[in-house]
């Protein structure tokens, strides 16, 4: 979205230092600016301020500070988180016809962006969050750098507490909202499930009255949101209004359906793997004919979708071995899910090299120990690392885990998984490059 500076300056009660230019997206990591963009430097580990130089040299044409001038041309705030926020509510000030979709949930929240996003793609100009850019950095990011003339933006809404996801929706002010899953995901933070499931509702809560709100009728606590909006409801997953028929899982973990919707039925092809991804391809499909998007989209974009990086990636070692890269992040449903997605896979060795699950406050020991349950049940031999309480086979680094491992071939099937905090997409790496 190109905008000028001294707009922007008012839009955040800030004041321009140097000439005035017209900005053209913006960024927060001076590493991936591209040329025409506002530089947001954020205060935390980094003071993002010592960063400003090296994003003018990578084409920054301008950027918001808090503190010393370093040239070229400056938006001088109290505080660049702020104002960048006021920024995001002026760029979708500037997006008044477009639908904007906002999408929250315990799991499944980037699988459905990125389904969502791709089947609106094929009617409509699209914006979509960016890998999980969905925090009070992200969503203003997103929205600033939504092209002039988009009609739809699809956002991530995270949660970390009670009140974070209306604050997004305060600056985004979502059209739509979908909900996926309440579980025990960031329970070390929010305290407790029934929290987690309040902070969802914020959602919905914020949604208007010619709005909808996407729900999961297959859990209860989002089918139970219903009440709490003003805007129509559509849900989807067994027993709701956008449901599978017929679901077929392939040899390489793709599922084929007969999608039936009140819209009308279609058969669809997916072109990302596991099965949980089924639910979540509902989820976008919901959403998309809720837009008006028709059903030959639809089909399109779930025939195309790909996820981000991480995400059920399935490959095929240089030792034959297949690994599946899940490493993105995890919980124990998303963990869960991944373990049925291997067991799955026509191999004759199974292993999970899994590791920590963070964020999950007192329950962690029990669910740490409930997923190594599960692995046992389904033949799956379990590597942990770093993270006895699966009561695997425990290692203390990747390094320990390759050598545990032993060697690999064509009857091996290998699952990595783990929260940020375990870089296990690392072992991937390694794995796959023999």
């Amino acid at each position: 979205m190109q905008l000028r500076t001294r707009d922007l300056a008012t839009a955040v009660g800030g004041r321009v230092e140097g000439p005035d230019v017209t900005v053209d997206g913006a960024s927060h990591d001076s590493r991936a600016i591209t040329s025409g963009q506002l530089f947001v430097p954020v205060v935390a580990e980094r003071d993002g301020h010592e960063f400003i130089g090296a994003a003018l040299a990578n084409g920054a044409v301008a950027y918001l500070t808090a503190g010393p001038l370093a040239g070229g041309t400056a938006i001088v705030v109290d505080d660049t988180v702020v104002a960048l926020q006021a920024a995001g509510r002026h760029a979708r000030a500037r997006l008044p016809g477009a639908v904007v979709i906002g999408i929250t949930g315990s799991v499944g929240k980037t699988s459905v962006k990125d389904l969502l996003a791709a089947i609106l793609s094929e009617r409509m100009a699209t914006a979509a969050s960016l890998r999980s850019f969905n925090n009070e950095l992200g969503v203003p990011l997103t929205l600033l750098s939504s092209p002039d003339g988009t009609e739809a933006v699809v956002l991530e809404m995270g949660a970390r507490g009670l009140g974070h996801i209306a604050a997004l929706c305060a600056i985004a002010t979502p059209t739509i909202g979908i909900v996926t899953r309440v579980a025990a995901v960031h329970t070390e933070a929010f305290g407790t499930i029934e929290d987690v499931a309040r902070a969802k509702a914020e959602l919905v809560e914020a949604l208007p009255v010619d709005g909808t709100a996407v729900l999961n009728s297959a859990d209860p606590a989002v089918l139970a949101m219903a009440t709490r909006s003003r805007a129509a409801v559509v849900t989807y997953g067994d027993g709701g209004d956008v449901w599978a028929d017929g679901v077929f899982i392939d040899g390489g973990l793709r599922a084929r359906f007969a999608l039936r919707s009140p819209w009308g039925d279609a058969d669809v092809a997916l072109a990302v793997r596991g099965l949980h991804q089924v639910e979540n391809a509902l989820a976008a499909a919901a959403a998309a004919l809720a837009c008006g998007v028709d059903l030959g989209a639809v089909q399109a974009g779930l025939a195309s979708a790909e996820l981000s990086p991480w995400r059920m990636e399935l490959a095929t070692a240089p030792s034959g071995a297949t690994i599946l890269n899940d490493s993105y992040n995890a919980n124990p449903t998303s963990v869960a899910a991944a373990l049925d997605s291997l067991a799955a896979l026509p191999a004759s060795r199974r292993t999970a090299v899994l590791g920590l699950m963070a964020e999950l406050g007192p329950r962690e020991a029990a669910e740490h120990a409930s997923i190594g349950e599960r692995a046992r049940a389904l033949g799956i031999r379990l590597i942990a690392v770093a993270a006895p309480a699966y009561s695997g086979e425990d290692v203390a680094s990747m390094e320990e885990a390759v050598v545990l491992l032993g060697p690999i071939d064509e009857h091996d099937a290998i699952l990595v998984k783990g929260s940020r905090v375990a870089g296990l997409e690392r072992l991937a790496v390694a794995l796959l490059e023999g």
